[in-house]
Formats: C-alpha cells, structure tokens, sequence
C-alpha cells in the first residue's frame, strides 16, 4: 500500500464532530513523546505534516487525515505524562473510549511504544482493554534506530514478554531511517480491506 494523497480534515474534541460516512479508519495511540507524530509523518510520505512537538501533550483532539479520498488516519491525544490538567486528561480519557468502543468504522488500533523503554502498565492496560473490545491491534516498537543490533535485539525480546506478543503481532520502526513502514503499510492495508472488528491476519 502507498498513500498518495492526504488532507487533515478535522480536530474532534466531541463526538459529534467526527466525520460522517462509512470510511475505514485505523486509529494511533500511544504515551506522549513516543514518536507518533513522527511515524505518522513517515508513513504519509510527508515532511512534518503532523507537527512535531516536544512538549508532551500537544495533540488535544482527535485528528482525522484523510488519505486517497478512501480511509481515514486519526492522531490520538498521547496518554501518559502529559502536562495538562486532570480534568483535562480526564475529559480525553472519555473522549477516547467512547470513540474506540463505539465507532463503527475503526478498523484498528495501531499502539505505539518507544523500543528504549520497558514495557508500561498503561501500554499493557490499553492492550488488553483493545483485546477485550475485539478491537484489532497493532503494536509498533519505534525509535528502533537509537539502539545498537544487540540493544534492539534485548529491548525487542524485553517488550515482546513484558506485553505478550510475538513477533507477527508487532512491528519494529524508525521514523529516521524508514525501518518498519512498509511492513506497517501492509498491515494496515490488511485492517483496512477488512471488516469493522475483524480480526487481524497474523499469517
């Protein structure tokens, strides 16, 4: 899959302002600062589309791209150490459940996690929160590129039993270098060809 033409269409802080239609969406989820921004930069092919931002917290709504006039990419406010208010994270927390349980159209959920780190209980709770719903996940280890072979190789293996997955469920990225994107490209081609709460094809 390439995606040839993308366009933001819109920040949803309600429900009611998501977009109307019955377009595929895959969501992306992930701590503040993971790199989200930057993968989703690499996977639409563009320089600093999705701004970039070293301050954690920065996307506060649910942004939409709309990508080949077909299927919907959607930035999810990061989770985690954000420096914003309670009610503020509170209000995102609601906002982003009742998007990912009741919307229709979602085909899965990519979750981001940065290779350096162990695995966190929040990236855990949301990983099995997502397998309960029968929400298709896909977790993606990124920053790959600031770790030796053999450091990737011990943090790989560290995340893989830290959130029980093994390797056809996970995909190893750099934003910096491109490591990862087409395997990823293939499998949100894979989700999105799919049907709403189909599971995802791990052969």
């Amino acid at each position: 899959m390439r995606i040839h033409d993308v366009h933001f269409t819109i920040s949803a802080h309600r429900l009611n302002q998501l977009p109307e239609g019955d377009m595929p969406e895959v969501a992306f989820a992930g701590r503040s600062n993971v790199g989200k921004s930057s993968l989703l930069n690499r996977l639409l092919g563009r320089k600093d589309y999705v701004k970039v931002s070293g301050r954690p917290g920065k996307t506060q709504g649910l942004n939409f791209f709309l990508c080949d006039g077909s299927f919907y990419l959607v930035d999810l406010p990061g989770y985690g150490f954000a420096k914003v208010s309670r009610a503020m994270r509170e209000g995102w927390g609601e906002l982003i459940a009742a998007y990912l349980e009741n919307r229709p159209q979602l085909r899965a959920v990519v979750v981001i996690m940065d290779i350096r780190h162990p695995a966190t209980e929040q990236d855990k709770q949301l990983l099995a929160w997502l397998a309960a719903k029968s929400i298709p996940a896909i977790a993606v280890y990124t920053k790959a590129d600031k770790l030796s072979g053999n450091e990737r190789e011990r943090q790989t293996a560290s995340l893989d039993a830290g959130h029980s997955l093994t390797p056809d469920r996970r995909v190893i990225f750099s934003a910096r270098t491109g490591l990862g994107r087409d395997q990823l490209l293939a499998r949100l081609a894979e989700q999105l060809s799919g049907s709403p709460g189909e599971p995802e094809n791990t052969k």
